[in-house]
């Protein structure tokens, strides 16, 4: 996670958000925001130094670093150059950017490399820093309703190692997460068992960071987020459960053999809803966004981590990854912990 915490209690000379309302509106109490001499390649080597750490592994058994992340440190080069050298990795690196589903289309790159043998083991790497593109100096109620739902962004690191593991059958990708052990040769193999992603670009202008690119090189004024959150709302729950049902099928898991669903998360008020329109379960989900904020692609994973800390995941389960972002797109992925 992110240096350090502050509550959502900040001051504004324009048309001033009013945090307290935010929260009640939203139900998040708390975001991390990084240090100011903090960048998102830091937030990124910290969680990867611990994932390695706990799967017995260094920067040398590292054959591919893929940097996956909304956030990055500058236009050029990749983040990713740039995490390997501060975390000593001398590999092959890439950068994966898909906004809130980059740490799970991350997850799909190394897959589909591990599984043409390309590679052995890729470390997903994340640092999300969403709260240096929320503008709190608001200059009209227009610009604040496009801010808004930028307040409950948060900062964080995130890693995940995925190997391929010997099987009776030969090779297939396991899927180790910071807080999971190596794989135990008496246990069902874990591992990514189906997924599924989809897209409706159509969409793309409904959330938007729109500075430094060719559109606006050059334009302070569109270094901020840019967010229609009823239509971005609107567009989500218009997924409905097909991707989900897509990747349980292509896992041969039902939704019943499922112990946790991992769901990206904006707001508290949202869940009901998104629960709704996706067919899963709430009482199988774990509510991060409350005391954590929205982290980005960093939420999949954090709540992987507060799950198993909760007693919730053990070893074995079933855990469906539901992964929304902006542009629009939505990734399912299952996998056996």
């Amino acid at each position: 996670m992110a240096a350090a915490e502050r509550d959502l209690h900040r001051r504004n000379p324009g048309v001033v958000p009013r945090v307290p309302m935010v929260s009640r509106l939203t139900g998040v109490r708390t975001v991390h925001v990084a240090e100011d001499d903090q960048q998102a390649s830091d937030l990124a080597v910290a969680a990867a130094r611990r994932v390695l750490d706990q799967a017995g592994r260094g920067p040398a058994d590292v054959d591919l670093l893929v940097f996956a992340s909304a956030t990055q440190d500058m236009i050029e080069p990749a983040t990713s150059h740039i995490v390997a050298a501060k975390l000593g990795v001398r590999a092959p690196v890439m950068d994966v950017k898909n906004a809130c589903n980059s740490v799970l289309n991350g997850i799909e790159v190394a897959e589909a490399l591990i599984g043409t043998g390309r590679y052995r083991r890729v470390l997903v790497a994340s640092g999300e820093m969403p709260t240096r593109g929320v503008r709190w100096d608001v200059p009209d109620r227009r610009t604040y309703a496009m801010s808004a739902p930028g307040y409950t962004m948060s900062d964080a690191g995130a890693a995940v190692l995925v190997e391929a593991t010997r099987t009776a059958d030969g090779f297939e990708d396991d899927l180790a997460a910071e807080l999971a052990g190596l794989v135990d040769p008496g246990a069902a193999p874990s591992g990514i068992l189906g997924s599924a992603f989809t897209a409706e670009s159509r969409h793309w202008d409904v959330g938007m960071l729109p500075a430094g690119g060719t559109v606006n090189p050059r334009d302070p004024e569109r270094s901020y987020f840019e967010i229609d959150g009823s239509r971005l709302r609107e567009a989500f729950l218009a997924f409905g459960s097909g991707p989900v049902d897509e990747a349980l099928g292509r896992a041969g898991v039902a939704l019943e053999d499922v112990a946790l669903v991992a769901v990206h998360q904006v707001a508290v008020g949202y869940l009901a809803d998104v629960h709704e329109a996706l067919g899963v379960p709430a009482d199988r989900t774990i509510v991060t966004v409350a005391d954590h904020g929205n982290v980005a692609s960093a939420t999949l994973p954090l709540q992987l981590v507060r799950a198993q800390e909760a007693g919730r995941l053990r070893r074995g389960d079933v855990v469906l990854l539901l992964g929304l972002a902006g542009g629009i797109s939505m990734g399912a992925m299952v996998v056996r912990w």
